[in-house]
């Protein structure tokens, strides 16, 4: 039986997707997800026009983004570490605060008329590791406040947020924002944002199971020793380490080609290339969108490993009509199946990292994950220009689409993924466990 406090039927609920609504500490969590995703879509417009206003050259912008994406890279690992260690509620109200205290600063100069350079490049960093801590920490607290049988309705519906929000939502109100008053005016209502969402997991009630056992401090030891601990987990996990280096690998291959050739295929074969560059991008974001919400809405595959590693493949393959076509429906469409596809995945994969790894490396692993994925991106972004200047882009556009099918494939055999997802089902099986007690019996 289930003693779980946070037991609820799964019928409870006509759309799975929806389950993990009924629980108040979700419901306050998910709320302040979402501000943030939309106050960071809003911030990616605001920063690029108030860093303009200081100085209208590339190099400006180009140091200002820098910071951010530096912040990120150099606490990625560290925030794992950090989740592990400590409770996961205070690191997220820890994240929020920096994050409304980065955008109250800008706020604040950008009004007075004393910001400079320094002073965005600053911000954008503290945001940048502001993400390495956050995503960690959450990852490590759903399985805290949510049953087993709801962490992939949850993922689910954070998967569908991220592009809605970020992406689209945000983005385009920053725009019409920044385009109708200053850059300084989007900055105020992206601290108000960010304020509403802090409010909002100070709310969140500390977990009352067993929190020496969840938010106690780890063994004292060296961050580095607990680096080396989530390293060797990782490495020595099979199906963890060939889902890894299949995304890396993915990752570089995809991930050019799409950011940086698709541009001038839009400018190439139409009049308004950079409208349609937007609209297929926003095709993108919604196939994640639904894709997350589509899975989510279901059970668990049986075959989960094999359903995640192959649908991430064969989800690649209509960016091998990219290099051929003159058709804008398309395009979109071809994005649209890599959006779900990914999307889809990562819902899985959220869930495998809650219910496969034990409950005192969450974080660190769920930052590896991070770290690992994106390591890889600037490397794609910088080899596909040199390369399109001698590869026609339809040659590019194939192989992109054709090769992550057969890492997939060599990922799911070396990982002897078939067989590790039968020995460890995750299906109805799993369902009505606590999810420390279900770890726990698993690697025990």
């Amino acid at each position: 039986m289930n003693t779980s406090p946070h037991q609820k039927p799964v019928s409870a609920s006509k759309w799975r997707a929806l389950a993990p609504l009924h629980h108040r500490d979700y419901r306050l969590l998910l709320g302040a997800v979402g501000l943030s995703l939309f106050g960071t879509g809003m911030w990616t417009i605001v920063m690029v026009f108030q860093v303009l206003s200081i100085d209208n050259s590339p190099t400006a912008l180009s140091m200002v983004a820098a910071c951010l994406s530096g912040g990120l890279f150099a606490f990625a690992l560290v925030g794992g570490v950090t989740a592990d260690r400590f409770s996961k509620r205070t690191i997220i109200i820890t994240v929020q605060a920096t994050n409304l205290a980065a955008v109250a600063m800008v706020t604040l100069l950008a009004f007075s008329g004393g910001i400079q350079l320094w002073h965005m490049a600053l911000a954008s960093a503290m945001l940048g590791a502001g993400s390495a801590f956050f995503y960690p920490a959450y990852s490590a607290f759903l399985p805290i406040i949510l049953p087993t049988e709801e962490l992939l309705a949850a993922n689910g519906l954070e998967g569908a947020l991220r592009p809605t929000m970020q992406q689209g939502i945000g983005p385009a109100s920053g725009g019409m924002i920044v385009g109708a008053f200053l850059p300084m005016h989007g900055a105020l209502i992206v601290a108000a944002v960010y304020a509403i969402a802090l409010s909002l997991v100070v709310f969140i009630r500390p977990d009352p199971r067993r929190p020496k056992e969840i938010d106690r401090a780890a063994a004292p030891q060296s961050i580095f020793a607990d680096l080396r601990e989530g390293i060797s987990f990782t490495a020595k996990t099979r199906w963890l380490l060939w889902t890894l280096i299949f995304a890396c690998l993915m990752t570089l291959i995809i991930m050019g080609p799409i950011e940086v050739l698709i541009p001038f295929i839009a400018r190439d074969n139409f009049g308004n290339g950079e409208q349609v560059f937007g609209f297929v991008l926003t095709a993108f974001g919604m196939g994640g969108a639904v894709g997350s919400l589509v899975v989510s809405s279901l059970r668990m595959p049986r075959r989960y490993l094999s359903v995640m590693v192959l649908g991430w493949g064969a989800g690649t393959i209509p960016l091998a009509f990219l290099g051929i076509t003159t058709s804008f429906w398309v395009m979109a469409a071809a994005l649209f199946i890599v959006g779900f596809s990914s999307g889809a995945g990562m819902v899985i994969w959220g869930t495998l990292l809650q219910q496969r790894v034990p409950v005192n490396m969450i974080g660190r692993v769920a930052s590896l994950d991070f770290f690992i994925s994106i390591a890889l991106m600037p490397l794609s972004i910088a080899l596909v220009g040199p390369i399109a200047m001698v590869v026609p882009a339809a040659v590019i556009f194939a192989v992109a689409g054709t090769t992550p099918v057969l890492i997939a494939v060599l990922a799911v055999l070396a990982g002897t993924m078939r067989r590790d997802e039968m020995k460890h089902p995750l299906d109805a099986t799993t369902e009505n466990q606590d999810p420390i007690e279900s770890i726990s019996q698993e690697y025990k």
